[in-house]
């Protein structure tokens, strides 16, 4: 039995998002999109292809009049333009259309590129998810966001193109690494620490079943993430205000995955980013000791790391100034008021940030 959740625009839903224990119930989603005289372009990288490619487009083929694949190389350091551009040579010489559709099968990276190039081939066409990895099933998935990395900066080409579904088999998170699915995990703490207390309390109580990807426990826990980051962007789907709140950790959190030249996990360093947040938070009062030691042991708990060695404050600082979360000039902060409840703050100075870092930071000269 699927668990379902549609997000909606004015009311009126744009996509659903299905949660299932398989592939079982994909062709019965797809075939909701009217595909059957139109072909679909299934995009994957090298990891994810070995694993589910064959059995996801031997269910798509019943959906569709022709099933193509294109796929790439894995790794953070090919979610790039180049990339894109192989991409956009495989749709022209598979002469799609803008009737046609992409699939995005695979993790953050996969959905991110295949989105974008979904926004941008042939001025727009239609794609959907099948989120592989924890991270992409809680946070990128939904909502829209596509982007590629532009040299050193993450995500600085993109648009906002939603998906016109997202199809979640959870049993993928049993072929996860641990540092996949904790990277995931560093998305699911931020979602409780932003929005909701109960949850992040929740996820404390049933860390040891979770850490054993207790099927029934990731499902509701994907679920409850799906939940508060569909609310969030229906209010706001091109980040002008709440959806920013979405960004809690990552400030910080993308400094740092710059500085480290992509070699740490988006999640792992968005966790990094959330516990020099609330530190700031801390200094300025609204979080306690002992409210700031619970937050970083969480993260810890849940195999996540909170500290990182070898970074210069100034790389660091200068990172997060190019950052495309720049306002005016200024540096956008997600700050916690209490304990799931966060605030976007515009006048947190650079000493602040400094503090911050220096609580999950080595130093090098």
């Amino acid at each position: 039995m699927a668990d379902k959740l549609s997000v909606c625009r004015e009311g009126l839903p744009i996509y659903d998002i299905v949660l299932e224990n398989s592939f079982a119930g994909l062709e019965k989603e797809v075939d909701k999109l009217s595909l059957k005289d139109r072909k679909i372009c299934i995009v994957t990288d090298s990891n994810v292809a070995g694993l589910y490619l064959e059995e996801v487009k031997e269910r798509l083929e019943s959906c569709c009049r022709q099933i193509s694949v294109f796929v790439f190389p894995a790794g953070e350091e090919n979610k790039n333009l180049d990339t894109v551009r192989r991409l956009y040579e495989h749709l022209i010489l598979e002469q799609f259309d803008r009737k046609d559709m992409l699939a995005a099968l695979g993790g953050g990276v996969v959905g991110d590129l295949c989105g974008f190039g979904a926004a941008t081939y042939l001025r727009g066409i239609d794609f959907f998810q099948i989120p592989t990895t924890l991270l992409a099933q809680v946070d990128s998935s939904i909502g829209g966001k596509t982007g590629v990395d532009f040299d050193a900066y993450k995500n600085m080409v993109g648009a906002f193109h939603m998906p016109k579904l997202v199809y979640t088999n959870l049993e993928t998170l049993k072929t996860l690494t641990e540092e996949q699915f904790s990277s995931g995990m560093g998305e699911v703490i931020k979602h409780g620490l932003i929005k909701n207390k109960a949850y992040y309390q929740w996820l404390k109580d049933n860390r040891k079943g979770i850490l054993n990807r207790n099927l029934d426990l990731c499902r509701k826990m994907v679920y409850e993430s799906n939940l508060i980051k569909k609310q969030v962007v229906e209010k706001d789907p091109t980040e002008q205000g709440e959806r920013a709140l979405l960004n809690f950790g990552h400030t910080l959190g993308h400094a740092v995955e710059k500085s480290m030249d992509f070699s740490m996990l988006h999640g792992h360093c968005v966790g990094l980013g959330a516990i020099a947040a609330a530190y700031i938070s801390k200094i300025r009062g609204m979080l306690s000791q002992k409210e700031w030691d619970d937050i970083r042991d969480t993260f810890k708990s849940f195999n996540l790391p909170v500290h990182v060695d070898g970074l210069a404050w100034e790389e660091i600082f200068q990172a997060a100034k190019r950052d495309k979360k720049m306002d005016a000039g200024i540096v956008k902060f997600i700050l916690l008021e209490s304990t799931g409840n966060a605030y976007v703050d515009k006048t947190v100075k650079e000493e602040e940030m400094q503090a911050g870092f220096a609580c999950i930071g080595g130093s090098k000269e």
